[in-house]
């Protein structure tokens, strides 16, 4: 199954492709959105040295229904604003793609994050290019069963599992390190050591995957 990280060109003749990219210092989050053929809705927050301008603007344009000012503190402020032109979530709509929210707008582009088959990533990309909207893909990345085998030794799953399994990783601690190794039948500083390499290889794997800009 593939993970996909794309960058959409956000039209302009659409309120937040033009915002975004006539102020490219504003960054638009998606926090959630609901989206049909004819209205999307969605939680916004915005980043900008005076929100109140911007939203003044994005409450005069004409393809937005309603805008709510839910909070505001300085720079930032949480807006729900429902659109009858939600363009671009439409491909997503459309393949039946998750998108991982929150996410970003900024000068122009929104950036994407999905996980999804094979068969609906390409449904994605024919969708965004049936509605001319431009995209790049940054990378696609296959995740499957098979990845703890490629990310972990044999020796490392096996002393990971039976650390989960005596409790080592609970809150509090139902065994100590020596607990699980003598259950293995090795050495504290052995199961120590193997334990480092594999809580390493997942937090590096972790923070690639899911935490990168």
């Amino acid at each position: 199954m593939p993970h996909a990280k794309l960058t959409i060109d956000l039209p302009e003749h659409i309120w937040i492709g033009d915002l975004s990219a006539t102020h490219p210092e504003l960054v638009f989050q998606v926090v959630t959105s609901i989206v049909g053929k004819d209205t999307g809705i969605g939680l916004i927050r915005l980043t900008a040295t005076d929100p109140l301008p911007i939203i003044t603007d994005i409450q005069a344009r004409d393809d937005i229904d309603s805008l709510e000012l839910l909070w505001k503190h300085d720079d930032e402020a949480l807006l729900q604003i429902q659109t009858s032109n939600p363009l671009p979530l439409l491909p997503i709509w459309r393949a039946g793609v998750p998108l991982k929210m929150p996410f970003d707008i900024q000068n122009g582009q929104a950036t994407w994050n999905v996980t999804t088959s094979a068969d609906r990533l390409s449904s994605l990309r024919t969708h965004l290019d049936d509605l001319g909207i431009g995209f790049t893909i940054e990378h696609i990345r296959d995740i499957d069963a098979s990845q703890a085998d490629r990310l972990l030794t044999d020796r490392q799953q096996e002393v990971l599992a039976t650390a989960a399994e005596e409790g080592y990783y609970q809150a509090p601690r139902e065994s100590t390190l020596g607990d699980v190794a003598d259950t293995l039948g090795i050495a504290n500083a052995t199961c120590s050591d193997v334990l480092h390499r594999a809580e390493g290889h997942i937090i590096h794997w972790f923070i690639k995957e899911h935490m990168e800009v």
